[in-house]
């Protein structure tokens, strides 16, 4: 599964601002589906890099052309389990994801390219050459909970991420025990506003009147740095 090209603002919001926004998209858009009673849920991914963090340093230097490979799972649970690739190219993203088992997940965490060619799938080729050709390795977790809006207006999705939370090196993606540390020294939350082609009028307004600073960095990078100081920036 691929999505189409989309555009993809971020922004990092102290509480104040988020209670703002949230109780305003709360008016304005659907909550998401996929939310509890609270309009909640949580997601953990598990990020590969090469062994020089190329797609890090990409993304800070801001290469027009990126990519970075995940695993991800929902509230704890391995029943869904989606290996994800999400592109940059200009100022628009995408992302192709694909179901896969605890099995599959275990194997790539391991850094196990055996039969991902004889699979037929698009997403696990492009792994069997990350793992391969690009020495490509699980390098972090990256934790949070989400809450999300929609609209179905050119495609309208606002989430705002709270409790984000790095891994500490660890790469055991179904452990809930893992150790987990908040990357911020203040509580932050880190909205997200994707759209396909333009962006509501009311919307824009909204988020104008309340808005925080725009994060130029994703809660990726935040946690690569915090997990380890060394890297060079």
């Amino acid at each position: 599964m691929s999505s189409p090209l989309r555009h993809e603002l971020k922004f990092q919001l102290n509480m104040g601002e988020y209670m703002i926004l949230s109780r305003t998209m709360d008016t304005l858009l659907s909550r998401d589906p996929n939310g509890d009673e609270f309009n909640e849920y949580r997601i953990r991914s598990l990020y590969f890099d090469t062994p020089f963090d190329n797609d890090m340093y990409d993304k800070i230097s801001g290469q027009p052309e990126r990519s970075k490979y995940r695993l991800r799972i929902y509230n704890g649970s391995d029943k869904l389990i989606r290996l994800e690739c999400k592109r940059k190219t200009g100022s628009l993203t995408s992302k192709s994801a694909l179901k896969i088992t605890r099995d599959r997940a275990e194997q790539l965490i391991a850094c196990d390219a055996a039969g991902l060619l004889k699979t037929g799938e698009p997403l696990l080729h492009e792994m069997y050459a990350q793992l391969t050709t690009r020495l490509s390795r699980p390098v972090v977790i990256v934790d949070y909970t989400r809450e999300a809006y929609t609209h179905p207006a050119e495609e309208i999705r606002v989430t705002f991420d709270k409790r984000l939370r790095s891994g500490m090196r660890s790469i055991e993606l179904f452990n809930p025990e893992a150790p987990l540390l908040d990357p911020f020294p203040n509580p932050t939350v880190i909205l997200e506003v994707k759209y396909n082609r333009v962006l509501p009028g009311y919307i824009r307004n909204t988020l104008n009147q309340a808005i925080g600073q725009r994060l130029a960095v994703s809660k990726y990078v935040l946690c690569r740095a915090f997990d380890n100081p060394s890297l060079s920036w």
